[in-house]
């Protein structure tokens, strides 16, 4: 029989509503961060880098290009006879079609798949976290302990605390109470929703509480461990940790990548992070153009010029174009005079020449206020700007629009387009 000290299930179903019109089409994990990289290459990296060579990846919302950049996991040296990488998503069984209804109804579903393996331990991880982690000394700490649990926390400043769920240790880091999201909160350490399990302890959990309705593990899995008094231990991690899950701060996570000394390291060679590229051509910087404190992508084209800004693969800036504090996602065609600050535009999106976007005066947004915010501008994959026209601050577009779809040439601050068929 085969058995694995420790496998890893890594949930990557999410839809990532917080990040709008950036996944109409595509799950949260599977968002394109950092010019190369997708959101899940930092967890799958971390499990490469901690000797995990056995992860399940639960897929449900938009999952095929997930899947596509997953694959058979060469790129992370998980392509393995035994273990390596599986994507899990919903299936039918005889008697109904279920879709997954919460973290932990999810891994209950492939229970099966994790009695394969016989493991003596856990690892639950969320895909759609940047941060590196050796998980490896967090199962030492597991271990020394003699923990069932082992909950990952990191401290946050106290006023913020009361968004997180928030884990209350004594001075041995063993668990005495939880809060989730306290209004006035007894301690500092929020969870980061990474935990190991003893094998059994997740088992006996996931079974007993497997009609509960939308069963989490924030909510109602670690809560049952503790009432039946199990070990539970917070291990302190103080490393850099982004939850990239609203506009601003999966801007804000790409745009400290190009600080001159940037808090996260994409390029140590001990811990490398690993993605599925296709092997391009190199990019083209012509002489006439500027590029400033900036990442550029392989096979990009760029005549104009580029400051503060995260440029993917294959992007084509025009002659006499600026973008400037933007994250440019790969295959984007940019025309000629055509100025972009502080905006996030999707893949294989096409701004046409002489445009203006993030101009003017920042006004909430009519459409959704909370998702589309922080001055940003933001465009979804394949769409189309057309030539001569202006967008404001705090705006949306979908799809194909054209001349008709702005009124005097403008869009203004606040204001959306969604094509149809377009979420």
């Amino acid at each position: 029989m085969i058995r694995k000290e420790m496998i890893a299930m890594l949930l990557a179903g999410g839809q990532g509503s917080r990040l709008g019109v950036l996944t109409s089409n595509v799950a949260k994990p599977a968002v394109a961060f950092g010019g190369k990289y997708r959101i899940i290459d930092f967890p799958l990296s971390n499990c490469v880098n901690s000797g995990i060579d056995t992860v399940g990846v639960l897929t449900q919302y938009q999952p095929l290009r997930l899947n596509t950049h997953i694959g058979i996991g060469i790129p992370w040296d998980l392509d393995k006879n035994v273990g390596g990488v599986t994507v899990l998503p919903p299936y039918e069984k005889s008697t109904s079609s279920e879709w997954y209804t919460g973290t932990a109804n999810a891994i209950y579903q492939n229970l099966s798949y994790m009695e394969l393996y016989n493991p003596e331990y856990v690892l639950i991880l969320s895909g759609d976290h940047i941060y590196k982690m050796d998980y490896e000394v967090m199962l030492d700490f597991h271990k020394s302990n003699n923990a069932d649990v082992t909950i990952a926390a990191m401290p946050v400043p106290m006023e913020e605390a009361k968004r997180f769920g928030i884990v209350i240790a004594d001075e041995n880091k063993k668990i005495t109470d939880f809060e989730e999201k306290p209004e006035n909160p007894r301690s500092n350490l929020a969870s980061m929703g990474i935990y190991i399990f003893s094998w059994k302890a997740l088992k006996e959990a996931l079974v007993t509480l497997k009609d509960q309705n939308n069963c989490d593990f924030g909510k109602h899995i670690i809560p049952y461990c503790h009432e039946k008094g199990q070990r539970l231990f917070a291990y302190e991690y103080n490393g850099y940790w982004k939850d990239v899950g609203t506009l601003g701060s999966y801007w804000e996570a790409n745009m400290e990548l190009i600080d001159l000394i940037p808090e996260f390291n994409l390029y140590e060679e001990y811990w490398k992070i690993y993605t599925n590229s296709d092997q391009i051509t190199p990019q083209f910087i012509s002489g006439e153009s500027v590029v400033e404190k900036s990442l550029i992508g392989e096979g990009s084209n760029i005549c104009g010029e580029v400051h503060s800004s995260v440029i993917g693969p294959g992007v084509s800036i025009g002659k006499g174009s600026i973008v400037k504090d933007s994250i440019i996602m790969s295959g984007v065609t940019i025309g000629e005079n055509t100025v972009i600050d502080r905006a996030i535009i999707a893949e294989d999106t096409v701004i046409g020449d002489s445009v203006e976007i993030g101009i003017g005066e920042e006004k909430p947004n009519k459409m959704n206020e909370k998702v589309y915010a922080f001055g940003l501008a933001t465009i979804g994959e394949n769409s189309v700007v057309p030539d001569h026209v202006k967008i404001g601050k705090n705006t949306a577009i979908s799809g194909v629009t054209t001349a008709a779809d702005y009124p005097d040439g403008l869009l203004d601050s606040g204001e959306s387009i969604i094509k149809a068929g377009e979420e």
